[in-house]
């Protein structure tokens, strides 16, 4: 698949952008400042309905103003889609699909499918575990659409957990509490074990194309490995009927612990993605530019899951091959070669490889409005 066209109105930087794209790598030359990213950014959010470097939407609407829009135009097996994404800094946002309006904009997911990698990417290593479990939880939206449906309602129960151990104190629970607390128990072990189910079935299709990949661009043979990692969840425990045991038993043990302080302590909110190199944990153990080919690696992981389930999803590389030495600038080149579109971001032509058979767009040369 591939976006042919992209309209930005009051998007970061962007008072108004129109932008053409052909089949193949484009790349999107110019200095810091100038918006670059904040292309890229706009057509991942296309697929995501969401930033890969803000959590929320307001940062993306220009200063000032309580609106941003995105319009592109999409091909996909043959077949063409207008896509109107209006983001609003008060109320819901809007998408319009060919003309019509959807109800629930998380509708528009798994029609558009993007991989980004980017500088933050680092942090699948070098950060903390909120940053692995959204690498694991995006890849299982484009996956599986309706996981958007499961995850949203797991932080639904979860937050009504958190408010009954939160309104009862620390005083101990009361025989309603404790009643109601079973109650809650009950839904969130089951909409928890729902996420749980999706990320073990989406690890199990990426571990060993990680290992692959991470091979291929570090050049050399140190096993990578990539496995989830939770306080509660046994090893081998990959049913359902074992993820519920798991937890209500943990659920259990920590009653105590949650109560005194008033907050939910055991779940997938809490869990992890264990990254290892050579039996060594990646974080604090990779070099810098180890930590590089990993995370370069688990993205190229996702895009191959994504290819083989549906089509070649648009390739977004961010600012990267500046960060890469250049024999990871030749595998990774490679590796992207042949993809149906590819975007590039640089500051300058020379940082990417000359082997990218590639169109260059010079953003000096374009209008951004006024």
């Amino acid at each position: 698949m591939r976006i042919t066209s992209l309209s930005l109105n009051d998007f970061r930087n962007h008072a108004h952008l129109n932008l053409d794209f052909t089949p193949g790598t484009t790349t999107i030359i110019g200095r810091n400042g100038l918006g670059k990213t904040n292309i890229v950014e706009a057509v991942n959010y296309l697929a995501t309905l969401g930033s890969h470097r803000v959590s929320q939407d307001i940062p993306m609407i220009r200063s000032g103003l309580t609106q941003a829009n995105i319009a592109a135009q999409i091909s996909k097996h043959d077949r063409s889609a207008s896509i109107d994404i209006t983001i609003n800094s008060v109320g819901s946002n809007q998408v319009l699909l060919n003309g019509s309006q959807l109800t629930r904009p998380r509708d528009l997911l798994g029609l558009v499918h993007t991989i980004i990698f980017a500088p933050e990417d680092l942090e699948l290593v070098k950060g903390d575990p909120s940053s692995r479990r959204k690498y694991v939880d995006d890849f299982s939206v484009q996956l599986t659409p309706r996981f958007a449906g499961v995850k949203q309602e797991f932080e639904r129960v979860l937050k009504q957990r958190n408010s009954l151990l939160k309104s009862n104190g620390r005083r101990g629970l009361s025989v309603e509490a404790k009643n109601t607390l079973e109650t809650w128990n009950e839904l969130y072990v089951s909409a928890a074990a729902d996420v749980v189910e999706q990320r073990l079935a989406a690890l199990q299709l990426l571990t060993e194309l990680i290992t692959e990949h991470g091979q291929m661009l570090s050049g050399n043979t140190e096993p990578l490995r990539v496995d989830y990692s939770s306080t509660w969840l046994l090893p081998e425990s990959n049913s359902r009927e074992e993820i519920v045991k798991n937890l209500t038993d943990e659920l259990a043990r920590r009653l105590n612990d949650e109560v005194e302080r008033a907050m939910t302590l055991v779940g997938p909110h809490r869990d992890d993605l264990k990254v290892t190199l050579s039996d060594m944990p990646a974080k604090g153990y990779a070099s810098h530019g180890q930590s590089w080919s990993i995370a370069l690696a688990m993205r190229l992981a996702t895009f191959d899951v994504l290819r083989q389930h549906d089509d070649d999803p648009i390739l977004i590389l961010d600012d990267v091959f500046a960060e890469l030495d250049e024999k990871r600038r030749t595998r990774l080149a490679g590796a992207v070669g042949g993809v149906e579109q590819t975007l590039i971001t640089a500051a300058v032509q020379a940082d990417v490889p000359g082997d990218l058979d590639a169109a260059v767009l010079l953003l000096e040369n374009v209008s951004h409005g006024a």
